[in-house]
């Protein structure tokens, strides 16, 4: 199919630049003048420093803590409709609040849905983003949505570590397809980490469904927060035998004291992808990084070309 005939500029947002860089880099186009102007009270107001007038936009902003990458994000959207951008795309490594998909009690919101009416609402044409906590979030949208697979670029780094008696893990019951649509890459086998929780972030008792003696195990998860559950799977999945266990987590949220609950447990590594910048360095924990894969998406998007082509590993 042919090219788009209108100019395509890629913007960053202050919370993903590093990302967008290697996006930009691997596109093979520089990221478009922007700036964020910050008032003494917080408020602050995004600026296009070029004109963006009949041009298809890709501004990459993951929307994690502080809500403030998701406001600017928000109003970058409306700055560029304003401004008479042909095409608006969102790009989103990291779609926060994502984890708040229904109601699991009464008398709470439904976080991922209300900032997806914030962001259709806003005026984008398309959104693109990567491993939804829960892969029916795209039905929040009424505008096409991108679902990149981190499972490409996992999948040959894991194959890269020539691991033997590879067992795939899933630290809770609501992985476990994720975790067997992952295993079939090594035609591996899944045990499962059943737990329960008193309250958000906080494990009252875990149980290993399978067998895990001498496998050296893979725990997959979308989503790494305070790393206990990861920690606790890690220790227990140890007790039972195991010769290693390693996690794979797309978005390092790492909150609270997560970078020391990883370097002090029975993980042998923590592989991240660079969604999320991380916030310290630390010797158990691998990024990978998702710029290739954002910059091939974008490519295929503009020229029309296959998206699904990008989760063959």
């Amino acid at each position: 199919m042919p090219q788009h005939s209108n100019p395509v500029k890629l913007f960053s947002g202050s919370g993903s630049i590093a990302l967008a860089e290697k996006i930009a880099d691997a596109y093979g186009k520089d990221l478009g003048d922007y700036s964020l102007s910050r008032f003494s009270d917080g408020e602050f107001q995004p600026h296009f420093n070029e004109s963006v007038r009949g041009s298809d936009l890709f501004l990459i902003q993951s929307t994690h803590q502080p809500t403030d990458n998701l406001m600017e994000l928000l109003m970058m959207v409306d700055a560029a409709r304003r401004a008479s951008a042909h095409y608006v795309n969102a790009v989103i490594p990291y779609f926060g609040l994502a984890r708040q998909d229904r109601k699991d009690q009464p008398r709470v919101a439904i976080g991922a849905k209300l900032v997806a009416n914030l962001l259709v609402a806003s005026g984008i044409n398309r959104i693109m983003t990567m491993d939804l906590h829960a892969a029916q979030i795209q039905g929040f949208f009424d505008v096409p949505v991108d679902h990149l697979d981190g499972s490409i670029i996992f999948v040959p780094y894991i194959k890269s570590l020539g691991l033997s008696n590879l067992t795939i893990a899933s630290p809770d019951m609501g992985g476990s397809y994720r975790a067997r649509s992952f295993a079939k890459f090594f035609n591996a086998e899944v045990v499962i980490c059943d737990k329960r929780r008193k309250r958000a972030n906080e494990i009252e008792s875990m149980t290993i469904i399978g067998d895990v003696t001498d496998q050296d195990i893979v725990l997959i998860d979308d989503i790494c927060d305070t790393a206990r559950t990861l920690a606790k799977a890690a220790a227990l999945i140890m007790e039972r035998g195991a010769r290693s266990v390693r996690a794979v987590c797309t978005h390092p949220v790492l909150s609270g004291d997560a970078y020391e609950t990883v370097e002090n447990s029975a993980l042998t590594e923590l592989i991240v992808t660079d969604t999320i910048p991380l916030k310290r360095q630390s010797d158990k924990i691998r990024v990978l990084s998702t710029g290739d894969l954002f910059a091939k998406a974008i490519t295929n998007v503009n020229e029309y070309g296959s998206i699904s082509q990008l989760f063959k590993v």
